[in-house]
């Protein structure tokens, strides 16, 4: 093999190494996720805290034009310096709002599952054939299956008990990844605000009572949101250590 030969070949290697290596740069650098106020609050109530392995599968989940100027901007109600930021910090931010998102949608509670009160002003599910459930952290529903390519699977689930961990669609890394396609549809695909009454989820439709449950939980954002609030939560703490607060059955800071 010629000298040239020889250079090409190692050049075409490195790159192809290089190529198998390469990782969005969002998730290089890791960073620590606040907690939100009732993550704490269950945590002193003696309750079961937000997972951190959850802000993992929500960092993960996101698109790149989630990490973009594509981002509408009502972002800055509740992040002012979103824009600023680089991809780690802004993944960051989101894990963070999807956790205040659960918060008020399901208490944080993986295994939340409910019914309209009133079954006849519930909308039908076309997958369960039946008056729609909400379900899991994010209160989702079989028919988002169809509609945004989620990881839920009817027929297994059917034969479990409404409240069973087991079914796909309580499934945390299932249900949350379907909640990142949700959002993305709403506000990347369909270039609707962050915060509009025809959105999914309730909580992020203004001035309604959900609204308040969900704008208290978005008091204590990630540092680099610039966000001045009056937040009492200690600024060091995350949601890995209000579950080692959990685990050591201690009140967090």
């Amino acid at each position: 093999m010629s000298i040239s030969a020889l250079n090409t070949s190692r050049f075409i290697a490195s790159l192809v190494f290089c190529m198998g290596v390469a990782t969005p740069s969002h998730a290089q650098a890791i960073q620590p996720v606040p907690p939100t106020p009732i993550d704490v609050k269950k945590v002193e109530l003696g309750g079961t805290p937000w997972n951190p392995q959850w802000d993992r599968i929500i960092e993960k989940a996101l698109a790149p034009e989630m990490l973009s100027s594509q981002v509408p901007r009502g972002v800055r109600r509740f992040c002012p310096r979103f824009y600023e930021m680089g991809e780690s910090d802004k993944g960051t931010f989101w894990a963070y709002f999807f956790q205040a998102l659960a918060g008020a949608e399901a208490g944080l509670n993986p295994n939340t599952s409910l019914r309209h009160a009133k079954p006849e002003a519930a909308k039908r599910d076309e997958v369960e054939g039946m008056a729609m459930r909400r379900e899991g952290l994010l209160q989702l529903a079989y028919a988002d299956q169809k509609r945004y390519g989620c990881n839920f699977n009817w027929q297994v689930d059917r034969a479990l008990k409404p409240h069973d961990p087991a079914k796909t669609i309580l499934q945390p890394k299932n249900n949350l990844e379907c909640g990142v396609k949700i959002l993305f549809n709403q506000i990347i695909v369909q270039h609707k605000p962050l915060l509009t009454r025809s959105g999914y989820w309730s909580p992020l439709h203004p001035d309604g009572a959900s609204y308040r449950v969900f704008a208290k939980q978005m008091t204590n954002p990630p540092a680099a949101c610039g966000l001045s609030t009056q937040s009492t939560i200690d600024k060091s703490a995350t949601t890995k250590s209000v579950q080692n607060d959990a685990n050591r059955g201690e009140t967090p800071k």
